[in-house]
């Protein structure tokens, strides 16, 4: 169940502070090939010319999607998102081999690992690669290139899931990994030289898993091709694949974009029923009943099957009428580890209350509406006998971009939490495109103030 939300300050008592907005243009090098109004506009130019209605209808989670632009505006933008002399600079900053960067060749079929102990040097980066004809991978570029940022902070806000990606620099006449499958939504977009790929069907659609196939397992490739800068290529979790770099002068740059690691329905079911069996056991007495004597010592799988049917019916019938499904990790975990939005100054600022304090005679409207969840569960300051159901709301604006999809356990949440009487009025702030603070739903003005006063604190509301 969620965790107390980090509580928030009491904010400025009077006065106000100039207003933050967020530079939305990118800084420096080519024009964008993608427009970044909104999260939808930035994917339906991803994949243009298909349309989004179209990409969902006929590919997503069901077959690949080739895009060969020819398109030297596209190319050219595609390039300045890595390339393979920016590891130089990067390496400067202090780059570790297996967090950062993984050095790897395929050799007859199986992925072969290259990597130093410690810190890696670009003489040495830079030698492997030349001389043993190795594929240098990075690990979340996101984390120091500014336009991959932009690019997944909006994917991240289109998904509800998080976007991930890798970098893969390949010398001429190599290959780096052997056919596998992912588990994941894989988006390639080609930046420098040419790959050439193969695709095989997959022999566990939409995986849970990765796995490494063998060259006499996948069969005839059920697509074939080159990918050159400009180009996109989409491929559902599951796809076998393979890439090679042709032999030539020219080192082949691509990014993977992935997003949809454990985000099945599967993975939904089994967040959301700890909570609804916790709170059917409270209510039922047959789910507080003691199971048989010795059921865990013996085959006894007709008798708890049948028992276990039941209780699931029950459950479905609860489900039907259940107003706030209870997520125990997914919504937190996501919005926990996501980027921050995309903001080109001191990171600090997105956190800092700006514009004028909120007062009952104010009109609010939400900000970062992307950025925030909110769901319900246990107050976890109570025994589980005790337990009343909270309103947390978690935000993404303090996440660390530098650690961003690097697993880190050091992770904290950031937001709030109120009374569960609250929740209309919250719904209504997130509902409206600006609401007056007196027609919240709430019983009294000070708690209508005190509402407001702590989301503008958290600069999730702003004074219009």
């Amino acid at each position: 169940m969620p965790k107390k939300a980090k509580p928030t300050g009491k904010g400025k008592e009077e006065g106000s502070v100039p207003c933050k907005q967020l530079k939305m243009e990118a800084t420096g090098g080519p024009p964008s090939a993608l427009n970044f109004e909104s999260p939808g506009d930035l994917f339906e130019s991803l994949i243009s010319p298909i349309k989004t209605e179209t990409f969902f209808r006929e590919f997503w989670e069901k077959q690949p999607l080739l895009l060969q632009r020819d398109d030297p505006a596209v190319a050219t933008y595609y390039q300045s998102l890595f390339r393979l002399s920016d590891l130089k600079s990067l390496c400067s900053r202090g780059m570790y081999y297996g967090r950062d960067i993984n050095v790897c060749r395929c050799v007859n079929g199986k992925k072969k690992v290259l990597n130093k102990d410690g810190k890696v040097h670009f003489l040495q980066l830079r030698k492997d690669f030349d001389q043993k004809r190795a594929t240098i991978q990075f690990h979340q570029p996101q984390r120091f290139k500014d336009e991959l940022w932009r690019i997944q902070e909006k994917l991240e806000c289109y998904f509800g899931s998080l976007v991930g990606s890798n970098v893969y620099i390949t010398p001429a006449g190599s290959q780096g990994l052997p056919p596998h499958y992912d588990d994941v939504e894989v988006f390639i977009l080609q930046l420098e030289g040419e790959k050439h790929w193969r695709l095989y069907r997959p022999t566990v659609p939409l995986a849970r898993g990765c796995s490494v196939e063998s060259e006499d397992r996948v069969g005839t490739p059920a697509l074939e091709f080159t990918l050159k800068p400009g180009d996109f290529l989409y491929f559902p979790r599951g796809t076998i694949h393979q890439a090679d770099t042709p032999p030539g002068l020219a080192h082949s740059t691509h990014v993977t974009i992935s997003t949809y690691q454990n985000n099945s329905w599967g993975d939904f079911l089994l967040d959301t029923i700890s909570g609804l069996v916790f709170d059917t056991a409270k209510e039922d007495l047959e789910f507080r009943a003691g199971i048989p004597r010795q059921l865990l010592l013996v085959d006894a799988t007709a008798v708890a099957t049948r028992k276990l049917s039941g209780f699931l019916r029950t459950l479905a019938d609860r489900l039907e009428g259940t107003k706030e499904l209870l997520s125990a990790d997914m919504k937190k975990d996501f919005v926990m580890n996501r980027l921050p939005p995309y903001y080109m100054g001191d990171q600090a600022e997105l956190s800092t209350p700006g514009g004028r304090l909120p007062r009952l005679d104010s009109t609010v409207r939400l900000q970062f509406k992307d950025h925030t969840i909110f769901t319900v569960g246990p107050d976890q300051d109570q025994s589980d006998e005790t337990q009343e159901k909270m309103v947390y709301i978690y935000h993404s604006l303090k996440n660390r971009r530098e650690t961003h999809m690097m697993g880190n356990d050091e992770t904290e949440s950031h937001g709030l939490r109120f009374p569960l009487s609250h929740m209309d009025a919250l719904k209504q702030i997130w509902g409206h495109s600006a609401i007056s603070v007196k027609d919240l739903k709430l019983t009294t003005d000070e708690e209508k103030e005190n509402l407001v006063l702590s989301l503008w604190t958290e600069c999730l509301i702003q004074v219009v």
